[in-house]
């Protein structure tokens, strides 16, 4: 696979993970208001709780699915089918085990468990039997999940994200007739649990049928080849350890320090945040089996293009959308919460957190996902470790001195900033071949000179008034849509060259119709 290859796939992989999130989204809010609506209170809140748990399920991952995409993508470079049923073997049978452990303990538990999340009496026995029921279904995906991870390690993101996405069709489906034909909670669980292992199962089937020479065994567990792969695992798993903490603890803070009022303000604000994140980083996300892939492949000048490339586009996709969320932060709280007046506390909350995820995206997410395949995971868990632990001193300090939420958001942002630019940048630009300046003059500063008109638009709509009078939707529909629009219209003609638009077209041709903007010129395609 040659490195044209590499990008065709690249881009494949981001927009069906654009093509997941919108579907995952959609689904998750019409899945809320349908359950929330059917189940009683407490059925509703034993389901959040249980998925909520499932969502920690990351840190018992020990970093080895993370490992497992790159040891696919480097020995199938070499066809190294051997080691690979080595790797593969040990890490299902940690995995199985750990499986096995969870739900002993559930079984065992399972009568303590119920009575520490006070679940009254009457439904105290049918709970239970819940619980041990969804540890069970957990149990049985935990090893699974293995699959779409070695999908993910061949560049075959695409095909993952499909399943995943049809399961989740599929899964609404079945539960609206569930609710429709009153079949009960317990076939509502059933459903879900299902339809969460459905999209592992079928990957097990198309990962193992392109790697017809990996035998998956317990004569093929090896310890030593298991110390290799936790090498590398240990890091990843530091690494998404401090993620956690970076993204997680803020809530902790306020709700120990002001109160659980408070969090209520500051979750308000940093839902905006939030998903602008989802829609950013899905480049990023198909990242790390390419630059594995490259990296195994000795090809420098290739990982330098990818990680010039990949940045460029990350913000040129990150920016308008910035821009859009924060000038029309006011009315997207307001359309969040129905509140008619947005407190102070929730906009400046959702400013910080907006740039705090803006300024991540310029200087880890991509970044991060290039060097911690390229053997840079362990400097990458050092500044991170650095990170989360000035994250969490300075919000501390911060919020017990000023007894603000704002104050918890801008001791995310500041550590972020620090290590982002003063550490991450000039070692992008290093591994670029370019001088830091050089790097953001060709990555960044074109894009944000190409937003201006947009925030003309805006600006000049906001002082003569035009919608001012009408609902926070038809401001951010109208007002915001047309700001988009010259955004985007800047962004093709100034940004984007020849090569770089014929190339989404080809891909996108209902966009046909810009055709006379597509003038070649002599730009790399986009990585």
């Amino acid at each position: 696979m040659n490195y044209n290859d590499v990008k065709s796939r690249l881009w494949s992989n981001t927009l069906s993970n654009y093509l997941r999130t919108v579907i995952a989204t959609i689904v998750g809010l019409v899945n809320f208001r349908l359950l929330y609506q059917s189940l009683s209170r407490e059925e509703f809140g034993f389901w959040v709780l249980l998925w909520s748990v499932f969502g920690y399920g990351v840190l018992l991952d020990f970093g080895l699915g993370f490992a497992a995409q790159k040891r696919v993508a480097e020995l199938s470079v070499h066809r190294d089918w051997p080691e690979l049923s080595r790797v593969l073997s040990s890490i299902l049978a940690l995995y199985s085990g750990i499986a096995v452990v969870i739900a002993g303990v559930v079984w065992i538990g399972s009568p303590w468990m119920v009575k520490w999340f006070h679940v009254s009496a009457e439904n105290e026995t049918a709970f239970r039997w819940l619980l041990v029921l969804f540890f069970t279904g957990v149990g049985l995906a935990f090893p699974m999940g293995l699959f779409p991870e070695i999908l993910r390690g061949q560049q075959r993101i695409r095909l993952a994200n499909h399943l995943i996405s049809a399961a989740l069709v599929l899964r609404l489906i079945l539960i609206g007739a569930a609710v429709f034909w009153g079949w009960g909670f317990l076939w509502i669980m059933v459903i879900a649990l299902v339809l969460a292992l459905a999209p592992d199962v079928l990957a097990a089937f198309f990962a193992l049928r392109s790697m017809p020479g990996v035998r998956l065994h317990p004569r093929h567990i090896s310890w030593h080849s298991m110390k290799q792969t936790a090498g590398f695992s240990v890091f990843a798993y530091i690494s998404t350890a401090t993620n956690l903490i970076l993204g997680k603890t803020d809530q902790l803070l306020i709700g120990a320090t002001l109160g659980v009022g408070a969090v209520a303000v500051y979750q308000a604000g940093a839902r905006v945040a939030d998903v602008f994140s989802q829609f950013t980083r899905q480049i990023q996300d198909a990242l790390s089996p390419a630059a594995a892939h490259l990296h195994a492949s000795a090809d420098r000048a290739a990982l330098r293009d990818l990680l010039v490339q990949s940045l460029r586009w990350s913000v040129l996709l990150a920016t308008p959308l910035y821009l859009l969320s924060a000038f029309h932060l006011d009315d997207l709280l307001r359309l969040l919460t129905g509140e008619d007046a947005v407190p102070a506390a929730m906009f400046w909350t959702g400013q910080v957190l907006l740039g705090w995820f803006y300024t991540t995206l310029l200087t880890h997410s991509v970044s991060k996902r290039i060097f911690m395949m390229t053997g840079h995971h362990r400097r990458l868990m050092k500044l991170g470790t650095v990170e989360a632990v000035a994250n969490v001193a300075l919000s501390l300090t911060l919020v017990l001195v000023f007894k603000s939420v704002v104050a918890v958001a801008v001791g995310s942002l500041l550590p972020t900033l620090f290590i982002g630019w003063v550490h991450l940048w000039p070692w992008i630009a290093r591994e670029s071949g370019l001088t830091p300046v050089s790097l953001l003059q060709r990555a960044v500063l074109p894009v944000l000179v190409a937003c201006i008109p947009m925030l003309l638009v805006q600006v000049t709509a906001q002082q003569l008034g035009i919608f001012n009078g009408n609902h926070a939707l038809v401001r951010v529909t109208i007002e915001g849509g047309a700001a988009g629009a010259v955004g985007a219209l800047c962004l093709w003609r100034w940004v984007l060259g020849g090569h770089e638009r014929a190339f989404i077209l080809r891909r996108l041709p209902f966009l046909g119709r810009f055709g006379s903007m597509t003038a070649p010129s002599p730009t790399t395609q986009p990585a």
